[in-house]
């Protein structure tokens, strides 16, 4: 059995290309029996010179133009060094998983003239989901330079330049010996002189494979059983961000301490009809044991259900719960936020907790105000877990984000979608920095914004009940719901790597891109 050193045409028939030929495929092997078809429409094709085909030691079969590479995967740094270095062609279809995919008829002429037109460093394109006869939309986004997620949906296939990518590779190293990142290192290095181009055609279609349930996808990055991928993901994403000048030393500011407040904490909790779950949430709170006095602050976003009944009764039983209804009707949750931040009720700290949720136990509020009153932090963030409607612990359990280090969890916090929950905030920090009057992803905005200055703390322990049911935010998204999420928080990454380069720029925190 051939090495992923030992490359040569398994068919040994010294195949003489047509002079158009200039692609080159790589494709993972499977021993599906559609896997023959899916070879032979490149072999058959004029435009491709060679077809690679990655396999661990299964079967081979004799294809013209076919060579077989064995190793251990194609997302492997030194997979990716060899097959670059063999490419002879001006292009690079990837195949980025296996798939039983059906190519547009005019496809590959279409990613050339895509490719020569915009000069990207790499193009994808949308594509079709095949349920039956039916072909589904199945829509991708633009990519930003703040898309720097290690799970950005490219689609199946992802075609280089492969000028671009020795240009890439010259400039900032061979992609390193990693197992499990070297795909996402080669992308990120191609993307920081190269656009990486969202072609808004459909060029194939895709037979759907078997889907990780959605709570275990959604929750993969903080699963302890990814943690070695997760380091390494980590350690590409910091070198690019070096690369690009955007990496930030761990030199922090002081938190804010100056003020006077009518308590020392405050629970936020904003909420629009949420009638079933209200209710559990205040008392949840009012059951909180501390050394210090605290409140209840609830923003009422204009329920109808029913809520705002169960709020007056609530507040006019106990003092500790004020509840407010803001005159604007424009609001949404980052702006209830701001509303009871800026109020007269809000303590020297603001802790979350959302209307469907519960603290897991009676010392929640002390452990997170005790961590900030060390004065070493301007946010701590606690663990949850994941509980159903019945408040019954559903998989993957606790997320603890035991990725997070106090050297790089402040650079690292732009891979990854999510910092966890509760958090508790400085409210000083806050009342300057505004939270985005927006329903989704306004915390992480704002945990990046502190972390480009302040220390964030952790407590890895349970301290959060999170419910997921029907009516989450996240809970059965359509792909287009998904996909303005997902392009939302690629442009908050964005903002915030503009924000950290300019504060290297002027001096705060300046870092040599070969830092290590």
């Amino acid at each position: 059995m051939k090495t992923a050193n030992e490359l040569h045409p398994i068919d040994g028939s010294g195949v003489v290309d047509p002079p158009a030929a200039s692609i080159t495929i790589a494709l993972p092997c499977v021993t599906e029996p559609w896997f023959k078809q899916i070879v032979v429409q490149f072999t058959e094709s004029p435009l491709v010179k060679m077809v690679l085909i990655i396999h661990r030691g299964e079967g081979k079969t004799s294809f013209p133009k076919a060579e077989w590479i064995r190793t251990s995967s194609l997302h492997a740094g030194n997979t990716l060094n060899l097959i670059c270095k063999e490419i002879k062609t001006k292009y690079f279809l990837l195949f980025r998983q296996a798939a039983q995919i059906h190519l547009e008829s005019h496809a590959l002429e279409r990613f050339i003239k895509v490719a020569e037109i915009t000069k990207a460093g790499m193009v994808y394109c949308d594509y079709y989901d095949l349920n039956g006869n039916r072909h589904l939309p199945h829509f991708l986004n633009d990519y930003q330079f703040g898309s720097v997620r290690d799970d950005f949906d490219f689609g199946y296939l992802s075609f280089f330049s492969m000028r671009a990518v020795r240009k890439a590779l010259g400039k900032y190293g061979p992609v390193p010996r990693l197992k499990y990142a070297g795909l996402y290192d080669l992308r990120l290095k191609v993307s920081v002189e190269h656009k990486l181009f969202h072609l808004q055609e459909y060029l194939y279609s895709v037979v759907p494979q078997k889907m990780e349930e959605k709570g275990e996808a959604h929750f993969a990055y903080v699963d302890p059983r990814n943690h070695l991928i997760q380091k390494e993901m980590e350690k590409v994403l910091t070198r690019h961000l070096k690369n690009i000048g955007a990496y930030l030393r761990p030199r922090f500011k002081k938190a804010p301490s100056a003020g006077d407040f009518p308590v020392e904490a405050s629970v936020i909790i904003p909420v629009r009809n949420r009638a079933k779950t209200i209710n559990d949430a205040v008392h949840s709170a009012l059951s909180q044991k501390t050394d210090f006095p605290f409140n209840i602050i609830v923003v009422d976003n204009h329920s109808t259900d029913g809520t705002t009944d169960i709020l007056k009764a609530l507040s006019a039983i106990d003092a500790q719960v004020k509840h407010i209804i803001p005159s604007r009707l424009d609001l949404n949750i980052g702006g209830c936020w701001n509303e009871a931040v800026s109020s007269e009720f809000c303590g020297r700290y603001a802790v979350q907790l959302d209307s469907d949720d519960l603290y897991s136990g009676p010392y929640t509020l002390q452990k997170m105000v005790d961590l900030l009153n060390t004065g070493k932090y301007a946010m701590v963030i606690g663990s949850y877990t994941l509980v159903n409607d019945r408040l019954e612990e559903i998989p993957p359990g606790l997320i603890d984000h035991r990725e997070w280090t106090d050297a790089n969890g402040h650079n690292n916090a732009l891979r990854i979608n999510g910092l966890g929950a509760p958090r508790a905030f400085n409210t000083l920090l806050l009342r300057n920095c505004k939270f985005l009057n927006v329903g989704y992803g306004e915390d992480y905005a704002m945990a990046l914004s502190i972390s480009r200055r302040y220390r964030i703390g952790r407590i890895y322990e349970n301290l959060y009940l999170c419910r997921r049911w029907e009516g989450n935010t996240d809970t059965g998204l359509s792909i287009e719901a998904s996909n303005r999420n997902n392009a939302f928080k690629d442009s908050i990454r964005s903002m915030e790597i503009t924000a950290r380069k300019q504060l290297n720029t002027s001096g705060r925190g300046r870092n040599k891109r070969n830092e290590t």
